[in-house]
């Protein structure tokens, strides 16, 4: 299965329609941190990352794990961390998981500079929430309601096409 991002505003998959935003600056192929764009590509779903206390997550062909207060994406390009999950630390400037605001009480990690990591190539690409479909530091957000319709469609083999 592939989700499609349309346009710069709308996902789509099979006959569902999500409205959705992205990076401020568009989107690009060749993405570096901190621009502001979505990167241009196909990418895998990795992991989906819940906050157990906000949200009921019943499950996925995805793996999935909670989000905990001590979880952070490290962002630091002179971090050997860089693009990878870690456990918060002052020496690693990172970006919490476990958020005040709503955001990230769904995200799916999308497969994006994780193989052979890259680091400046950007770090931290999600399909995150939304209330108000404001652009992204280079993220696609959709409204929760549609996340959790979204969660019911994917496999293992699902696909984001941007």
């Amino acid at each position: 299965m592939i989700i499609k991002l349309k346009n710069k505003h709308t996902l789509e998959v099979d006959e569902f329609q999500f409205r959705c935003s992205i990076g401020k600056n568009g989107i690009s192929k060749k993405k570096k941190e901190g621009d502001l764009c979505t990167p241009k590509g196909t990418f895998g779903l990795k992991k989906i990352f819940y906050r157990s206390d906000r949200v009921t997550f019943d499950g996925s062909q995805i793996d999935s794990q909670k989000i905990t207060k001590r979880m952070g994406w490290c962002d630091d390009v002179r971090s050997k961390y860089y693009n990878k999950l870690v456990n918060i630390q002052k020496k690693i400037k990172h970006e919490k998981l476990f958020r005040k605001d709503n955001k990230y009480d769904y995200l799916i990690v999308l497969d994006y500079n994780l193989k052979k990591i890259i680091r400046g190539k950007g770090s931290a690409i999600f399909l995150h929430l939304t209330k108000n479909y404001k652009p992204t530091a280079g993220c696609i957000a959709i409204k929760k309601q549609d996340f959790e319709i979204l969660l019911k469609l994917i496999k293992k083999n699902t696909f984001l096409k941007i």
